[in-house]
């Protein structure tokens, strides 16, 4: 009886927010009642916090939606062109020793939601790695947390926590095939990956995938059956990203422009025709007028605590933990990047602030 009660409120929020969230999410919840009231507290706070956001910009503190968290650097697997791997290697405070436990990650996450964050996505390195890392999301109740997983260190007591959960959702990393999934990521890994999307699924937690696009595999992404295959085993979301190579090395992993065109026509189409909730980066980017990193969507916090406009970027205005969460959201190069067009435009690249790491520190040092 609760769940029809909550239904007609939630949907209405969630279609004002995005009409496609709601017809993909709102069914499921039925199937899975303890998210219905996960969902209403959410839609709840998503109100408070539009206000919260909306007062502190009229005070010069930008406060962004989401917050992108890498809670560790340690991952069990060695992925080509990680742009995880190489940004923390040039944060140079960056060691096991030095990354903030869970009590620093509980004092962000509750500075930020009293600023007026929404959600949170959680990532690395691996994730499941940080112990605790499920128990610390289900604290904050009305809050929407989004991890992160290369699928392969999920246990069973893991499961059992996110069963229980109401407010976390969980993206398994995967390439594509088996193929271009092992090439990447390690011998054996597809198949674990897989086995994770299903068990998640079979758990009742809201599950997708996450996967790099390049010239490699995505006509294989381009194939409405092989997304239709992910979502019969349970996935609800499906997010894209365009490859962004790391250190000068990659580049020709890049779409090339005809193939960015033909890519962003067969998402579209996937939105249109599949029940699945799609993400596309940088294609979507485009409806907000760019990127949205520096506070515009969203920031980034390093596992020392130290706060960058993106997770490929690896200038920081400061330290999270030092200067307060919004005392860094006032930094004037992130007012520049938003404010300077030019900064957010992807052009040719799949990433706005790619290789402007120099030219950043040097507004940086001059602001």
């Amino acid at each position: 009886m609760l769940k029809h009660k909550l239904t007609a409120p939630v949907r209405s929020i969630i279609e004002k927010v995005d009409p496609k969230l709601a017809s993909v999410f709102v069914p499921w919840a039925l199937k899975h009642p303890r998210y219905m009231k996960g969902f209403a507290r959410i839609s709840a706070a998503h109100l408070k916090t539009k206000k919260l956001r909306k007062n502190l910009e009229e005070n010069g503190v930008k406060v962004p939606p989401f917050m992108i968290l890498s809670v560790t650097s340690t991952c069990n697997l060695s992925c080509s062109g990680c742009y995880a791997s190489a940004t923390m290697k040039e944060d140079h405070d960056c060691t096991k020793h030095s990354e903030l436990g869970l009590d620093g990650w509980k004092k962000i996450i509750s500075e930020a939601c009293d600023c007026g964050v929404m959600g949170f996505v959680i990532a690395g390195g691996e994730p499941f790695m940080q112990e605790g890392i499920i128990e610390m999301c289900t604290e904050f109740k009305d809050r929407l947390f989004i991890i992160v997983t290369n699928g392969t260190t999920l246990t069973g007591n893991d499961l059992e926590t996110l069963s229980r959960a109401s407010n976390i959702a969980v993206l398994v990393s995967i390439e594509g095939d088996e193929r271009s999934t092992n090439i990447r990521r390690g011998k054996g890994v597809h198949d674990k990956a897989v086995s994770a999307l299903e068990k998640l699924a079979a758990s009742g937690v809201p599950t997708g995938i996450s996967a790099t696009v390049t010239r490699d595999n995505f006509e294989y992404w381009m194939e409405e059956s092989s997304v239709s295959g992910f979502i019969e085993k349970g996935a609800t979301i499906a997010v894209f990203i365009e490859k962004i190579p790391i250190d000068g090395k990659g580049e020709g992993t890049m779409l090339t422009n005809e193939e960015k065109g033909a890519f962003r026509s067969c998402v579209i189409s996937y939105r249109e025709n599949l029940p699945v909730y799609v993400i596309h980066s940088p294609g979507d980017e485009e409806f907000f007028g760019g990127c949205v990193s520096a506070g515009k969507g969203f920031v980034h916090v390093t596992p020392t605590g130290n706060l960058t406009a993106c997770p490929v970027s690896d200038v920081s205005v400061g330290n999270v933990t030092k200067t307060g969460l919004s005392e860094c959201l006032k930094s004037g190069l992130f007012r520049y990047i938003r404010e300077n067009h030019s900064m957010l435009e992807t052009g040719d690249t799949p990433c706005a602030l790619f290789g402007r790491s120099e030219e950043l520190k040097g507004i940086a040092e001059k602001l």
